[in-house]
């Protein structure tokens, strides 16, 4: 369980510091009073030393104590060369041994811990010399029954603030995981129920979070969803419309054959009829064939120099054969340009967008073309008078798949919704920009950018991004 994981995770790395830190404490409290009493084992020594006498022959046989009254539990004792008692402050015939044995034979000043008769106390063993020979020892000591109970108390203060703040530190751990990741539940409840009931327009709450992580991914969760929701709306649109496309020239084809069996004659009319659908089944094949090579990146360019206008000209003379007498088109600006390009794809963009106003204007109107430059970039334009596309649709339009509704009314040969996706990818492997401006009722314009070529250097002059 996540939730469990991480407070267990919070409270050992809690626990860690707090180890590190009661440590630290308890060194430096320990090491300061030893310091402190290795201080006042100091002083008294000194103080002794002072009073301190010694006879003619170097040997220790008169000493004065000072009034050790000023220092609680202190206890002195002083030993010839031959390790006889001189003078002690307790009393000889209960503590006649040495406070500290191994401190009789030391040859520098030296402090240890020891346990005498079951107190436990700090002893300096301090070498005694006159003329530069060994005179004695002395050794003052002092019970650590007080630092003892310091460390003890300290010891048993550090363990219960660790415990307790362990405790405290888990049980708020805990609740700000709990409410951190409360929408991780929401996240896998609304998952279960879109799997239940293939229901993609479900969202997840997203009101009152706060914008930390879990808030951010709650925000991609529902975009992946609306995402989604979009994907498969437009799928299943296109099988509804390709079903639609198929079922009509295959009812007309199969139809056709069947009236010539009965007629057993063939008939011209019947045949071209027949070769219509045929090439209405195969562009649509052709053009899903092409996007499926696109989506995989199985459809090389062949790019080369080539001449824009000239490849204008030659799609200008197919669009009147095309358009006929019903409506008008006309070459307001061309430029002589040259970039760096696939002929063929190009030219299909070309054909696509000019067809589709021709397809989509009305008897009698007008269609304008235009190709400039313009900041380094070539510039071709299509405008016609048509009824325009509707505003709520624009957005959409290179989206594949994605046909508006009035399209399957404007045309008795409507597309299938796949000519504007084919072209945008063109020409943005083209490294070129396509646009769209549209307003109902007073027609289109299409504007398609693409870098110029350097004819000196051979490569495009500017790069859209």
């Amino acid at each position: 369980m996540l939730r469990a994981r991480l407070t267990l995770f919070y409270s050992t790395l809690l626990g860690g510091v707090l180890l590190l830190f009661g440590m630290a404490v308890y060194t430096l409290v320990n090491v300061t009073l030893i310091r402190q009493v290795d201080e006042l084992l100091n002083n008294t020594a000194s103080e002794i030393l002072e009073v301190t006498h010694v006879d003619s022959v170097g040997e220790i046989n008169t000493l004065r104590l000072p009034p050790l009254d000023m220092a609680t539990n202190m206890y002195v004792q002083v030993w010839n060369r031959q390790g006889i008692l001189l003078s002690s402050s307790l009393d000889r015939n209960q503590f006649p041994e040495a406070l500290n044995i191994k401190g009789l034979t030391a040859i520098e000043t030296n402090f240890r811990d020891i346990d005498y008769h079951g107190v436990h106390m700090r002893v300096l063993s301090v070498p005694l010399s006159v003329g530069g020979r060994s005179a004695g020892t002395m050794q003052v000591a002092t019970s650590l029954a007080v630092i003892d109970s310091v460390r003890e108390d300290l010891l048993y203060i550090l363990i219960m603030t660790a415990i307790f703040a362990i405790i405290i530190a888990g049980i708020g751990s805990w609740l700000t995981i709990e409410r951190s990741l409360a929408p991780l539940d929401t996240i896998v409840a609304t998952t279960r129920q879109i799997n239940r009931a293939d229901d993609l327009s479900r969202r997840i709450p997203y009101k009152h979070l706060p914008n930390d992580e879990v808030g951010q991914l709650v925000l991609a969760f529902n975009q992946t969803l609306e995402r989604l929701e979009t994907i498969f709306t437009s799928q299943q649109r296109f099988l509804a419309d390709i079903s639609h496309e198929l079922r009509t020239p295959l009812t007309v084809i199969k139809g056709n054959v069947g009236l010539m069996r009965r007629m057993n004659t063939v008939d011209e009319e019947t045949l071209l009829s027949i070769d219509e659908e045929a090439n209405r089944l195969t562009r649509l094949v052709g053009d899903l064939l092409l996007l499926a090579k696109a989506e995989t990146g199985k459809l090389p360019l062949q790019k080369e120099t080539l001449e824009l206008d000239t490849l204008l000209f030659e799609v200008l003379q197919q669009m009147h054969v095309l358009a006929g007498d019903k409506l008008t088109i006309k070459l307001a600006e061309i430029d002589q340009i040259l970039i760096l390009g696939d002929r063929d794809r190009l030219k299909q963009v070309l054909l696509n967008l000019i067809s589709n106003a021709i397809q989509y204007t009305p008897e009698g109107g007008e269609i304008i073309l235009s190709l400039s430059k313009m900041d380094g970039k070539a510039r071709f334009i299509v405008q016609d008078t048509g009824p325009g596309i509707p505003a709520e649709d624009l957005p959409h339009i290179f989206e594949r798949f994605y046909r508006t509704e009035k399209s399957r009314t404007r045309s008795k040969t409507p597309g299938f919704g796949l000519g504007l996706s084919i072209a945008y990818w063109i020409i943005t492997k083209h490294n070129g920009e396509i646009d769209v401006e549209s307003e109902e009722g007073k027609g289109t314009i299409f504007k398609i950018f693409l870098p110029l070529l350097d004819p000196e250097k051979n490569k495009p002059t500017a790069t859209l991004s």
